[in-house]
Order: C-alpha cells, then structure tokens, then sequence
C-alpha cells in the first residue's frame, strides 16, 4: 500500500504517503488509495487529529505524468482530483508534516490542512504556470489562507521553488524547523488537541474551515474555467513532457 491510515488510543490518527518509487505523485492509484485513506479517517469516531505526512525527502510531487496527459486529453476533469475538499471536510483538524518537498498539487495538499509544519531544507512548489496551463485543487485561493497573497502570487505566476526557510517569518504556517523536527513538532501539535473533546473540535473545525471551504467551491469553478481553455493548449503536452524529464 502507498498510503496508510493507523490510529492511536490517544486519537491521533497516523495518514502517511509512502510510494517510494512514485514520489507520492498522484497517479490515479495513488489519488484513489488517499482518498480512501482519508474518508477512512473521516469515519473513525475516536480519533481526535489526523497528521498527514510524507516521506522524509517528499511530500508529494503533484500529479504525475499520466495524470496531466489524462488532463490534456479530456479523459480526467480537475474536479476528479478533489483532495484538498476532503481534507477541508474531515471532521476534525489534520495538520500536515511537510517533511519533504510538495510540488503543485502536493503543495495544495499539505496546505489546505488545518495546521502545518514546513522543513526549513525542503522546497515548496506550485509549479503548474511551468508547464503553461493555470493553477488547479484549489490553489488560487487556499494558499492565502497558509501564505501572504503576495507570496502566493509570486508562486503561482512564476512556479519558483521557494526553500522553508525562505518562507520562515512571512508565512501563515505554524512552524518552519529542521526536517528532522517536522514529525515531533506534528506529533506535538496532535497530542495537544488530543486531549480536548471531541464534539468541541468538530465544531470548531467546522467554524474555522467555513471561509476555506466556501473559497474552495467558488475556486473550483473558476479553475475548471481556466482549465478549459489552458489545457487545451497545444503546448502544453510539451510543457508536461519537459517538466517530467527525469
């Protein structure tokens, strides 16, 4: 299994992103073993926090070659990717451990989580604008909520890689310290909303994700609007093939 879902007897819930070989890029596989993961979490009724990682050297690397052809070619739609609404929708809070570097989507992912904590080594990406179609999952609008609009603005127009510590005292985020740190610094932050009831968490879940969550549906329109006319770009598939030149 790619991803894996353990949970605590505390209520810390354990959602890890292992695949190895693909770099946790989102191939329809691995879209499908997440989401499974996640609506499995949404459903343990102990569970408290979810923490949501990676491996130590990436997060994820975003959709994967397959994924954006589907894309091009009309055979996937951007709202078949639809990650981030689950996280925003877990009934409880997920703090994402960023260990490793997030690319694009991976990126959308790991920030339209509750809380997150960043790798001052690692590097940070939204890198659709490179291969010359417009942001998707979210990220024209959720990364205000982790990041500056300024910032954010920069990423998206100019799909620059910024280092963790490059976003260290100008970002949202609630902690940026050595990758090794990452998962104490997560494990903390769960432990300690551990320990509160649950039916105060899901309600202050629910209040403090309302703005997110109304964002994410009007974003999705527009994005699949965007998309429509960029994807459809005949440049585009050579952006995608450049991009994925290993």
């Amino acid at each position: 299994m790619s991803v894996t879902f353990e949970t605590r007897s505390d209520g810390v819930g354990l959602l890890q992103m292992q695949d190895h070989a693909g770099r946790n890029a989102m191939s329809e596989r691995f879209v499908g073993e997440l989401t499974r993961a996640l609506r499995a979490a949404a459903a343990w009724r102990e569970g408290k926090v979810v923490v949501l990682s990676g491996l130590p050297e990436i997060f994820s690397s975003g959709a994967d070659r397959e994924t954006l052809v589907g894309l091009v070619s009309g055979r996937l739609s951007p709202t078949d990717i639809l990650l981030p609404k689950l996280v925003l929708d877990l009934p409880v809070p997920v703090i994402a451990a960023m260990e490793g570097h997030a690319v694009g989507g991976g990126l959308a992912l790991g920030l339209s989580c509750d809380l997150a904590v960043l790798a001052r080594e690692s590097r940070y990406c939204a890198s659709f604008m490179n291969m010359g179609f417009t942001p998707g999952m979210g990220c024209t609008r959720l990364l205000e909520w982790a990041l500056s609009p300024a910032l954010v603005a920069e990423l998206l127009y100019t799909g620059v890689a910024k280092r963790g510590r490059d976003l260290e005292g100008h970002a949202g985020v609630n902690a940026v310290v050595p990758r090794a740190e990452v998962m104490p610094r997560a494990l903390d932050l769960a432990e300690r909303i551990a320990d509160k009831p649950r039916p105060a968490l899901e309600l202050l879940k629910r209040t403090l994700s309302l703005p997110r969550r109304r964002a994410f549906e009007e974003t999705l329109t527009l994005e699949s609007f965007m998309h429509q006319i960029t994807l459809r770009d005949p440049s585009v598939l050579a952006g995608i093939e450049e991009h994925h030149v290993e």
